[in-house]
């Protein structure tokens, strides 16, 4: 399939800057596979298309404090620096602004959120085909546990941010009330919308409620640049699914219940740990780079609480995929119903509404 075939125009004004006003009061568009009927829902609402002995799958990645600015010690001139993976302590491959300026054996001052010199520095050690940075941190033990000193919330470019108070509240807000497992560098959004009171209320339905993790990086939100869907591959991630959950999972599903992923990165996961075993799950952790497309078969995943996707992406594929497991159609589907979310002005991406396709 050609990537251009996952277009879709989009007003900038459906392009949500903040979150809604509580986590469960955004939008719900329920999208029937079979049918394709829409129907118009609140958040609030997911637990009326629950039953019991469904289990319900979210990813409790912890999103760091990603983003870090910093001064070149030798000339003054300014970088911008987003970190996407430790390598080992205190060594990171990052993305760089100017990166250009950020040849090997730079050294950076490392500053806080409000330009205020740290004791931290960071040197280039090497530049990769991708031209991402390999980082070596200094006047710290470990990096890591100083980021939310010295970090920013790593939000996507679509969010504008003058005021930096602003950027207190992100850092509760582009976080989900269950995040746990540090290391993710962008939010898995579908995640946004449940609160405590949410959960609870699933959990009353005789709904089970566990968690796996991925860590979101480039695989999730790099764009597709290939002009096919073949030519494009996607970078690995993170992954963990502990053997207790995998074990609820298989018997829940074997009993009749289904398995309702929250997010692309659940989705993930749970076909990647089938795929290696037979369809079933069992404990495991690794890096993933398993890219779903139309046509795709799944063989854990029953219904998809996902976000609204920037065009071309990765993660639209996947949804579309999922609109007709095995077929290509939902291509078709999916944009019927992004094209219906627009006429109803839904809010789009991470900050936005959300869709329930079962």
């Amino acid at each position: 399939m050609r990537t251009a075939d996952f277009d879709y125009d989009l007003p900038p004004d459906l392009i949500a800057q903040e979150p809604a006003p509580c986590r469960d009061q955004s939008r719900l568009l329920v999208v029937r596979r079979n049918s394709g009927t829409l129907e118009h829902r609140r958040f609030r609402d997911l637990p009326e298309y629950l039953r019991s002995g469904d289990v319900l799958v979210l990813n409790d990645s912890r999103v760091i404090a990603a983003r870090l600015r910093g001064v070149n010690r030798r000339t003054g001139g300014r970088f911008e620096l987003l970190l996407l993976e430790e390598v080992e302590r205190n060594e990171w491959w990052a993305m760089m602004r100017p990166g250009r300026r950020a040849r090997a054996g730079t050294e950076i001052a490392i500053c806080d959120p409000e330009g205020r010199p740290t004791p931290v520095t960071a040197r280039v050690l090497d530049t990769n085909a991708e031209g991402h940075r390999r980082l070596k941190f200094e006047g710290t033990f470990n990096v890591l546990e100083e980021l939310d000193k010295v970090g920013e919330v790593p939000l996507p470019p679509y969010i504008s941010r003058t005021d930096p108070s602003r950027l207190e509240l992100d850092r509760v807000r582009y976080q989900t009330v269950f995040a746990s497992a540090a290391g993710s560098v962008a939010a898995p959004t579908a995640g946004l919308h449940f609160s405590g009171e949410l959960l609870r209320r699933i959990r009353e339905r005789g709904v089970e409620v566990c968690f796996v993790t991925l860590h979101v990086g480039l695989a999730t939100f790099a764009p597709v640049k290939t002009e096919t869907l073949e030519g494009h591959t996607l970078h690995e991630e993170r992954y963990r699914l502990e053997g207790a959950t995998a074990e609820l999972i298989d018997t829940r599903k074997r009993a009749g219940g289904r398995v309702v992923a929250v997010g692309t990165t659940t989705v993930r996961v749970l076909e990647t740990v089938a795929a290696a075993h037979g369809g079933r799950l069992r404990a495991a952790s690794g890096r993933t780079r398993l890219f779903i497309h139309p046509p795709f078969a799944f063989q854990v995943v029953d219904a998809l609480v996902t976000n609204f996707h920037l065009p071309r992406s990765t993660l639209l594929m996947l949804v579309s995929a999922f609109a007709a497991p095995a077929e290509t159609r939902g291509r078709e589907l999916v944009l019927a119903a992004y094209a219906e979310a627009v006429r109803q002005r839904y809010r789009f991406y991470s900050y936005g509404d959300a869709m329930l396709l079962m």
